[in-house]
C-alpha cells in the first residue's frame, strides 16, 4: 500500500511539474480607470512572468485605462518600464484612445508600444491562440 501511495504521489507531482513547464500566451485586457486594477494587472503579469519565464504576456490598455500609460499619472510607471524590458512582456496602448484623449507619444511610459486599435489587438491575439484575462472590477 505504501509503495502504491508513493507511486501515485510521484505521478501527480510529475504531472504538476510538466504542466507548469508548458509555455502559455496570455493577453490582459485593461480598460478600467481604477488605480487598483492597474496595480493588480502589473502584479499579475510580474508574478506570472516569473513563474512561467518561457511564456508570453501582453497587456492591452485602452478606454478608461489611459492614465495607466502616462508618465505623470501612472501609479505603475516604474514597474511597467522595468517589465517592458523583458522579451516576453509587452505593454500596448490603443492609438485611438490616445487620439481621443489628445495624448502624444512623449507622454507615454518608455517601453509601451502603440497599436491602432486595442480591441482588434485582443481579437487578433485570441485568434492566434492566446488566452484572455479581463482585468477589472
Amino acid at each position: 500500500m505504501k509503495k502504491y501511495f508513493l507511486f501515485i504521489l510521484t505521478l501527480v507531482l510529475s504531472l504538476n511539474l510538466y504542466a507548469q513547464e508548458n509555455p502559455v500566451k496570455i493577453v490582459f485586457d485593461v480598460t478600467s480607470s481604477n488605480v487598483n486594477v492597474h496595480q493588480a494587472a502589473v502584479r499579475h503579469v510580474k508574478m506570472m512572468s516569473q513563474a512561467y519565464p518561457d511564456s508570453e504576456f501582453e497587456v492591452v490598455m485602452y478606454s478608461g485605462s489611459i492614465d495607466m500609460v502616462l508618465k505623470d499619472k501612472s501609479s505603475v510607471a516604474e514597474d511597467m518600464e522595468e517589465l517592458a524590458k523583458n522579451d516576453n512582456i509587452t505593454f500596448v496602448v490603443c492609438k485611438g484612445t490616445m487620439k481621443r484623449h489628445k495624448i502624444s507619444e512623449d507622454q507615454i511610459i518608455p517601453g509601451v508600444k502603440q497599436v491602432p486599435d486595442g480591441i482588434l489587438e485582443i481579437i487578433n491575439k485570441q485568434q492566434e491562440g492566446w488566452g484572455y484575462i479581463k482585468e477589472g472590477q
